[in-house]
């Protein structure tokens, strides 16, 4: 993008970032210098992430937080009445829960950006990598042997996904139906999450090095996003495959790489393509598989004893203390409707993409939950951390904090939890203080471990990407078990060992070849 390009852009964003603050600030119940710093805040953690000196996990906190918290907020006040679909628990909506809750979101989100201040000012940014060639032993090896790996990596993320959707192995909110022998369901579930999308990374990176503009590999790339994420009842597709195009594009100006413009737009259709293919597919497969029990059973218990019925999509029901029901009601099965099919689908998939880009994004609701709950402290905290994984019932933060009950019937068969978010949860003890330093450190840590996949990797950009992405998801969605996170940053770092391994396994054996 060039200086002009990218001025203009910013003036756009900042003048609807502006336009869209006017009308919150008209409606918004507390004061407005804490709406105004609460914007200032966040969109300042939105906006250093496309910066030139920016690291990948700047991005995506950046846009989780936007997406969840300011985004979020500022429309549903704007246009929704402050009406929330997500549970705020004992949140009552005056002036004062909005003002604390906002408070406790930008000591958080301040944390942030002085870690991306502290950590560019004094150690690490991406050095230009220009003509760098990093893993030379994965990529000599890809180059002799490139169309035997892509047909064999299509065949295995195929295989993998097909597998997963037999056996529901590993199916978000739902209970594991095939539990694998010698802990090959963590196996699946490493590699449907982003251990097959590590593996497209190192693709891509091999394949810039080779041509320009790498149609096929790229295809097969977003094809393996679009398969796990379906397998896995997920319609995150845009996680993985945003990464990795944003890596490539990042990749691309980084080592001067010429792509066309045909390039891009066929990498833009395919993504958008199957983006929405992806929510049509994933709201049939779980309209089938969550509603399969007799309608009148369709039933929610609100805070306060509602009944309401349950959404078509097959997602929880959520509803605000009030008992209003949030979000449109759909046919369940066995219901008669005179749209068609085609119509109806149609209806439900646009209805799923609304819902992705505003309210499936964790951030606002669980941080006025948390800021308005009277029990607050050191054991709350303490008692967070004890909470144990189980495939059945829900979380600690539904039962204590927003005294929230899910489909009654749903819990036997299916997992479905709300979660607070890490900003949410590091408030868990009432203090400012310690939310600032434990943000502060976290920033940290956010960018350590993107550094040392960059370091081990070779210098695969596309890789930090897809990483730093799931790192800063992990953030976002934090909260329950909290204690387990080891077990994802393992896999992190088990991934990019197998890497680091396999390239100077190769490197040998080149070497061997020469003598």
């Amino acid at each position: 993008m060039s200086y002009k390009t990218s001025h203009i852009t910013l003036g756009v964003f900042c003048l609807a970032v502006c336009s869209l603050s006017f009308f919150t600030v008209i409606n918004y119940p507390g004061h407005a210098i804490v709406y105004a710093v609460f914007t200032i805040a966040s969109n300042a953690l939105f906006i250093l992430g496309f910066t030139k000196d920016r690291m990948f996990f700047d991005t995506f906190i950046g846009i989780f937080f936007w997406l969840g918290f300011w985004l979020k907020l500022s429309i549903r006040i704007s246009f929704m009445g402050g009406e929330f679909q997500e549970p705020v628990g004992q949140f009552d909506g005056s002036g004062a829960a909005y003002d604390q809750a906002l408070l406790v979101t930008s000591c958080g989100v301040t944390a942030l950006l002085i870690a991306s201040y502290i950590r560019r000012k004094w150690f690490f940014s991406y050095e230009n990598i220009s003509g760098r060639i990093g893993a030379e032993g994965i990529f000599i090896f890809y180059r002799n042997h490139r169309k035997f790996i892509l047909g064999l990596f299509a065949l295995l993320f195929v295989t993998i996904a097909l597998t997963n959707v037999i056996l529901g192995v590993y199916q978000r909110g739902s209970v594991p139906r095939t539990i694998l022998p010698f802990g090959l369901s963590g196996v699946y579930t490493w590699l449907l999450l982003f251990g097959l999308a590590s593996a497209s990374a190192v693709i891509l990176d091999c394949e810039f090095r080779i041509r320009n503009n790498p149609y096929l590999a790229s295809m097969i790339g977003l094809l393996e996003c679009f398969f796990s994420n379906a397998s896995m009842l997920s319609r995150g597709i845009v996680l993985n495959a945003g990464a990795l195009i944003i890596g490539m594009i990042d990749n691309a100006k980084r080592c001067s790489i010429n792509i066309s413009l045909k390039y891009k737009l066929t990498v833009f259709v395919v993504f958008a393509v199957l983006f929405v293919l992806s929510v049509f597919v994933v709201n049939h497969i779980r309209k089938s598989l969550f509603f399969s029990y007799s309608p009148a059973e369709a039933t929610i218990s609100s805070p306060a004893g509602e009944s309401t019925k349950a959404l078509a999509s097959g997602e929880s029901v959520k509803t605000v203390p009030s008992g209003k029901e949030m979000g449109p009601v759909k046919s369940l099965p066995g219901q008669f409707t005179s749209r068609t099919f085609l119509s109806e689908s149609i209806s439900n998939t646009v209805t799923g993409i609304k819902i992705l880009l505003i309210d499936r994004w964790v951030g606002i609701e669980g941080t006025m939950a948390v800021s308005s709950y009277q029990g607050l402290g050191w054991d709350l905290w303490k008692r967070a951390w004890q909470e144990r994984y189980s495939h059945y019932g829900t979380s600690m933060f539904d039962q204590a904090i927003l005294k929230y009950k899910h489909l009654n019937v749903h819990l036997s068969r299916h997992h479905f939890i709300n979660l607070p978010g890490i900003l949410a949860f590091f408030y868990y003890p009432g203090s400012f203080v310690f939310l600032f330093f434990s943000m502060l450190l976290l920033g940290f840590l956010g960018a350590g471990i993107e550094i040392s996949v960059y370091k081990l990797s070779g210098g695969n950009i596309i890789l930090c990407s897809l990483i730093a992405q799931v790192v800063a998801y992990r953030y976002a969605h934090f909260g329950y078990v909290p204690y387990q996170s080891y077990l994802l940053f393992g896999s992190i770092y088990l991934t990019v060992l197998i890497i680091f391994v396999l390239n100077k396994v190769l490197v040998v054996s080149n070497e061997n070849r020469t003598l």
